[in-house]
């Protein structure tokens, strides 16, 4: 996913990249331009990777039939896209990046905490990323024969991370242009990869897979929703801030939504028909999910399908460590947004470094990443879907920067619902695969679900959990405050040396 586009952001103009100084700046009315259709293609071209074939492996991996797995996809991924369509119009509404507008509701301050998490989540996904760039390239060297271990793999990484890094320090000029390239290069062979290994999909097979549980069901729904929308959701109005105010809050969701879900709902579907059909596939994907694509690829499209990974795989990091700086700004770092950028490169090739080199097997460690982060994301996301309902007008833009302004210095009562919300919905989650996790999972028993081996154990209610519980205890409690704010008159604009509060 990435910023809405005008001709000005395009490059059309001629002029050349320049180094972006801007950090939770507030978008002027001056460059608030372009409509909510264009949302769909760069949410489009974000999500246009080959690792959407992989997750049909991750969702039959449950142990559910084709038939549940195409649901609980297509349910994951709608729903989760939704909500980052709705959070989306934050942006227009404030003109501010997402974890700015959320100070609304937690406090100029107080709303570090969130920002904290938001801020691990988004380095977390692009050390996956990157990771992932970096197995599939070993892969495809050890079966050309020019190598594939701990030389090749070294390499890889370091080509990887500069692009991202590079990327990630230059911002939204070089951003744009890099999305336009990646979003052509990989739609067009990722068709010829289905094109060439159509012929392995054998519909017996996979028809023949026996349904699972409902409680297998729910948890691979769960698995989609945090590795799809709720892995963005978090940054989603990063990207709609520029639209004018007057903007379509329905074109806003539905662009979004649309944008985001086509590429990942289409891949999904033949991955599960590619997985269905091979044991051999499944249990490889587990271990190098874009590596293991290659099994059933002719030699002389190994190159191309290398570059389409890479590029799919630098081109998601590349904009997460993007919003990865502007979260860890909002956490309270007075830094310019490139050297927040910077610093989290350096961490995403530390992460890197330890899963390509002794990480072990990637799922299960993957998979305990994203329950363990999406239950705080969830309650994040059911406060701040809660309060933007409540709100009738825009964001005071100036005091998203005052801790003295109408949004306070720390509210309670948003914090409190949202560690309370993580502490029951890590009570609620298990992951067997990574050991670290073994303390989750300590309310399944209590609650008479059968306890950390039982059929609920692998549901993972707690991010759905998280996320109702935030939602439904801000709802009703935060009407009064929403009110009151809103019943002041306009604040001063910021001064330029209040965007780093």
């Amino acid at each position: 996913m990435t910023q809405p586009q005008h001709p000005h952001d395009s490059g059309a103009d001629g002029r050349q990249i320049q180094l972006e100084t801007h950090g939770l700046d507030v978008i002027g009315d001056a460059d608030r331009k372009g409509t909510p259709r264009t949302l769909f293609w760069p949410w489009f071209g974000a999500n246009v990777s080959v690792l959407g074939l992989s997750y049909g492996a991750f969702a039959l991996g449950f142990g559910i039939s084709f038939w549940q797995a195409l649901a609980a996809g297509v349910l994951g991924i709608v729903a989760s896209f939704l909500l980052c369509g709705l959070i989306a119009v934050a942006g227009k509404r404030g003109s501010a990046p997402t974890m700015v507008l959320s100070r609304a509701a937690y406090g100029v301050r107080g709303n570090r905490l969130p920002s904290v998490v938001s801020w691990i989540l988004t380095v977390g996904w692009e050390t996956v990323l990157a990771s992932l760039a970096t197995l599939a390239t070993a892969t495809v060297f050890s079966r050309l024969g020019w190598g594939g271990g701990t030389e090749t793999k070294a390499v890889a990484l370091l080509v990887v991370a500069a692009l991202t890094v590079v990327g990630g320090v230059m911002g939204f000029d070089l951003i744009m242009r890099l999305q336009t390239v990646i979003t052509v290069i990989t739609g067009v062979l990722t068709l010829v990869y289905v094109g060439l290994v159509a012929d392995h999909v054998h519909w017996p097979t996979v028809s023949a897979i026996p349904a699972g549980s409902p409680q297998q069901f729910i948890g691979a729904l769960v698995f989609m929703m945090t590795g799809f929308g709720l892995g963005w959701v978090n940054a989603a109005a990063d990207y709609s801030r520029y639209l004018p105010h007057s903007s379509s809050s329905r074109g806003v969701i539905g662009w979004t939504t649309l944008g985001a879900s086509a590429a990942p709902l289409l891949l999904l579907v033949f991955g599960l028909l590619l997985a269905g059909s091979s044991d051999e596939l499944s249990h490889a994907i587990a271990a190098d999910p874009i590596g293991a694509l290659t099994i059933i690829l002719p030699t002389w499209f190994l190159v191309p399908f290398a570059l389409v990974a890479v590029l799919g795989l630098v081109g998601g990091a590349v904009l997460d460590i993007y919003s990865s700086g502007l979260a860890l700004l909002s956490a309270g770092l007075h830094v310019p947004r490139y050297l927040a950028a910077l610093v989290d490169g350096v961490l995403m090739i530390a992460g890197s470094l330890y899963i390509v080199f002794f990480g072990g097997a990637f799922l299960g460690e993957f998979m305990g990443f994203l329950t363990t982060l999406g239950v705080p994301i969830a309650a994040w996301c059911g406060v701040m879907l809660a309060d933007l309902a409540l709100r009738r007008r825009d964001y005071d833009e100036g005091d998203l920067f005052r801790p003295d302004g109408r949004y306070g210095d720390a509210r309670v009562l948003p914090i409190v619902l949202t560690v309370g919300a993580t502490l029951i919905g890590w009570g609620l989650v298990t992951n067997t695969a990574a050991g670290w996790l073994d303390w989750q999972g300590y309310l399944l028993g209590p609650l008479g679900l059968g306890g950390r081996s039982g059929q609920w154990a692998s549901a993972n209610l707690g991010v759905l959990v998280a996320l109702a519980l935030a939602f439904l205890g801000t709802l009703p409690l935060g009407r009064n405050r929403v009110r009151q704010q809103e019943a002041l008159p306009p604040s001063p604009a910021p001064a330029p040396g209040m965007y780093g509060a």
